[in-house]
C-alpha cells in the first residue's frame, strides 16, 4: 500500500465513524490489555465494532474486545478504544495507527494511551501505576517510515515533549485528590510476541527505562505527528524476565489487570474531571 491509498483507507474509517456518531470528541482513549473497565463508564456510547469500519483491523490478542464506544465521561466527549492493534499480530505501524489517524482527521486532541507493562525498576511491584513521561522505542518500526503525507505532520517531527507535561500534571493532580501512589516512568517499547530475556530487561534498566511492553510507542508517534497531546498511564502487571526467578505468561497479566482495572479506570475518570475545569468547559 503506496501512501495515496493509505490516506484514503484513512479517510474511509474516518467516514465510516464520524457517519454514526454526531459529535467531535475532545479526548481519544486507548485501553490496553485487561484494561477495558473504563469502558462502562462511557455515558450513553454509540457502539462500533471494528470490523464494521473500513480498513480498520480486528484485535486478536487476549484481553482487547475490539470496538469504539463514543461517548462522555465526566462530561468530556470521548471515543474509547476498546482494544488496540498490535505489530506482533502481523499488522503494519500503518495499520496499527490508523486509528490515529482518523482521530486526528477527526480533531481529537487529546490522546491517553493505557497499557499493561512489566516493571524494569527494582522498586516496582505488580499493581503499581505508572504515569509515562517519556519512551524508548526498540521495536526496529515506526509509523513514519515511507512517504509523508504533509497534511497530516511534518516529515520530521519534534518528540522533545512526546507525553504533554501539562496532561501529566493534570494526571498527577488526579491522582493526589483520589490518594493513588504514582510512578513516572520511561517505557521501552519492544516488538513482542515473546516476553523479554533477563538480559534484554538488564539492557532495558540500563538504558533507563522503568517499564516495558509491546505497545504505545508507535500510536504516540502517530499522534505526536498529527500534533495530538499525548498521556500515558501504564499498569505494572509484573515484575519483568529475571526479576523474580518466576516465568511470565500472558494470563498472569489478564489477571494483575483484571484486579488492577478499577484504580486505572477511576484515575481517567478523575483526569477527565479535571480536564474539563482546566479547559474551561
Amino acid at each position: 500500500m503506496d501512501m495515496k491509498e493509505y490516506s484514503a483507507c484513512v479517510a474511509a474509517a474516518f467516514a465510516a465513524v464520524k457517519a454514526r456518531v454526531p459529535f467531535v470528541p475532545q479526548v481519544a482513549i486507548i485501553l490496553g490489555s485487561g484494561l477495558g473497565e473504563l469502558a462502562e463508564a462511557v455515558n450513553d456510547p454509540v457502539i462500533i465494532p471494528y470490523g464494521e469500519i473500513p480498513g480498520w483491523k480486528v484485535s486478536t490478542a487476549p484481553g482487547h474486545i475490539g470496538r469504539l464506544l463514543c461517548g462522555t465521561i465526566g462530561g468530556v466527549p470521548v471515543v474509547v478504544m476498546q482494544g488496540r492493534l498490535h505489530c506482533y499480530e502481523g499488522y503494519t505501524p500503518w495499520e496499527t495507527t490508523l486509528p490515529v489517524r482518523v482521530f486526528g482527521l477527526w480533531g481529537v486532541k487529546t490522546l491517553i494511551v493505557t497499557n499493561a507493562s512489566g516493571g524494569v525498576n527494582w522498586d516496582y511491584s505488580a499493581g503499581d501505576v505508572a504515569l509515562i513521561t517519556d519512551h524508548i522505542n526498540l521495536t526496529g518500526l515506526n509509523p513514519l517510515t515511507g512517504p509523508n503525507n504533509t497534511e497530516w505532520g511534518p516529515r520530521f517531527p519534534d518528540m522533545s515533549e512526546a507525553y504533554s507535561k501539562r496532561l501529566l500534571s493534570i494526571a498527577k493532580e488526579a491522582a493526589a485528590a483520589l490518594q493513588l501512589p504514582v510512578h513516572e516512568s520511561v517505557y521501552i517499547g519492544m516488538a513482542g510476541p515473546s516476553y523479554e530475556t533477563p538480559a534484554e530487561i538488564r539492557m532495558a534498566r540500563a538504558l533507563g527505562a522503568d517499564i516495558v511492553g509491546m505497545s504505545t510507542v508507535h500510536e504516540v508517534i502517530a499522534a505526536n505527528h498529527m500534533g495530538m497531546e499525548v498521556c500515558g498511564i501504564s499498569c505494572v502487571s509484573n515484575q519483568a524476565a529475571g526479576m523474580n526467578g518466576g516465568k511470565l505468561s500472558h494470563q498472569e497479566v489478564l489477571d494483575q489487570m483484571s484486579r488492577s482495572s478499577e484504580k486505572v479506570a477511576y484515575l481517567i475518570s478523575k483526569m477527565l474531571e479535571l480536564y474539563h475545569v482546566h479547559d474551561g468547559q
